[in-house]
C-alpha cells in the first residue's frame, strides 16, 4: 500500500480567487468529466483537477492503495501546487468530487478536516456497492483491460437519452475509460472495496453538500439524503436530468449548485 502521486491539470487560473479542486469518477479523466461545466465556474474560482492513477494526466499506480491514501495523494498535490506558486496560500479552498472523488471528499473531510471550506460529494455515498463487487471487478478488468467494462458503464453513467443528444460528450467519456490503465483502475476498485465512511459521518463538521443524479442506479438520492441526514453540517440536492456523471450531463445545474453552496459558506465567514 502507498500514497499514490496524482498529476493536476489546472482547468482555469485565476490568482487571487478561491480555489476549486475537482475530484474524477472512476475511469474517466478530469478534463473530459468537468470540461463542460469550466464556463459556469471559471468567473468565480482557479480551477484544479486532479486524475487518479493511469487515467488522464496521472502516471499508473504499481501497488494497491487505500481511499485514505488516495485523500493524502490530494493533500500532497495541493501543497506541492501552493510551493510552486500556483496556489496561493491563504485563499479559501474548496472541492467537489464525482463517484470516487465524491468519495474522497468525504474522506477528505474526516482525515484532513478544515482543510477546505466546503466540500461537495456529487453521485457519490458514504460506502458504494459491496466489497465483493468490487473484487470481482477489480479482477476482471486486471485480467481483459478496460474495454471490458465499457458497455455497461454506458448504461450505468448517463441518463436515458444523453448518448444520442451528446455524442461528444459522452464519447470522450468512454474513450478515457478505454484508455485507462487496467491496473490502475483494478486498485481504485480495490480501494472502494475497503470504503465504508458511514459510521464516521456523524464525525465530519466540515460543510458538505452531496448532489444527486435522478437516474442514478448507482448512488442514487437516497445516498445523498443518507450524508445529509448523518453529518452535521450536509445538506443534499437532486441534478433531475443526471445519472452518474451530473457535471458533464447538465453542467449547467451542477455548477449552479456548487455556486450557491460555496458562496452561501462565504457569507457566512463574512458574516
Amino acid at each position: 500500500m502507498s500514497i499514490p502521486t496524482l498529476t493536476p491539470s489546472l482547468l482555469h487560473g485565476a490568482a487571487g480567487k478561491p480555489t476549486l479542486v475537482l475530484g474524477p469518477s472512476l475511469g474517466t479523466g478530469s478534463l473530459a468529466l468537468w470540461g463542460p461545466a469550466v464556463p459556469y465556474l471559471k468567473e468565480h474560482y482557479q480551477l484544479v483537477a486532479w486524475d487518479l492513477p493511469g487515467h488522464g494526466a496521472s502516471a499508473p499506480s504499481t501497488e494497491d492503495f487505500s481511499m485514505a491514501e488516495l485523500a493524502s495523494g490530494v493533500i500532497n498535490m495541493l501543497q506541492a501546487l501552493e510551493t510552486d506558486g500556483v496556489m496561493q496560500a491563504g485563499t479559501p479552498l474548496f472541492y467537489a468530487g464525482v463517484s470516487i472523488g465524491g468519495a474522497i471528499a468525504l474522506q477528505l473531510a474526516n482525515d484532513f478536516p478544515g482543510v477546505f471550506a466546503g466540500l461537495s460529494v456529487i453521485c457519490s455515498a458514504a460506502k458504494i456497492g459491496s466489497p465483493e463487487g468490487w473484487a470481482e471487478r477489480a479482477e476482471l478488468v486486471a485480467k481483459a483491460g478496460t474495454p471490458v467494462v465499457v458497455a455497461g458503464s454506458a448504461e450505468r453513467w448517463f441518463a436515458p437519452g444523453f448518448i444520442e443528444a451528446n455524442p461528444v460528450v459522452s464519447t470522450d467519456l468512454l474513450h478515457n475509460l478505454q484508455d485507462a490503465d487496467r491496473f490502475s483502475y483494478a486498485h481504485a476498485c480495490a480501494a472502494l472495496a475497503g470504503y465504508d465512511l458511514r459510521e464516521s459521518l456523524a464525525g465530519m463538521n466540515d460543510p458538505i453538500l452531496a448532489i444527486a443524479g435522478a437516474h442514478d442506479s448507482v448512488c442514487p438520492p437516497s445516498d445523498a439524503q443518507f450524508i445529509a441526514e448523518h453529518a452535521p453540517n450536509a445538506q443534499a440536492a437532486t441534478v433531475d436530468t443526471a445519472a452518474h456523471l451530473a457535471p458533464a450531463e447538465d453542467p449547467a445545474a451542477t455548477a449552479a449548485l456548487l455556486l450557491e453552496f460555496f458562496a452561501s459558506i462565504s457569507q457566512e465567514k463574512i458574516a
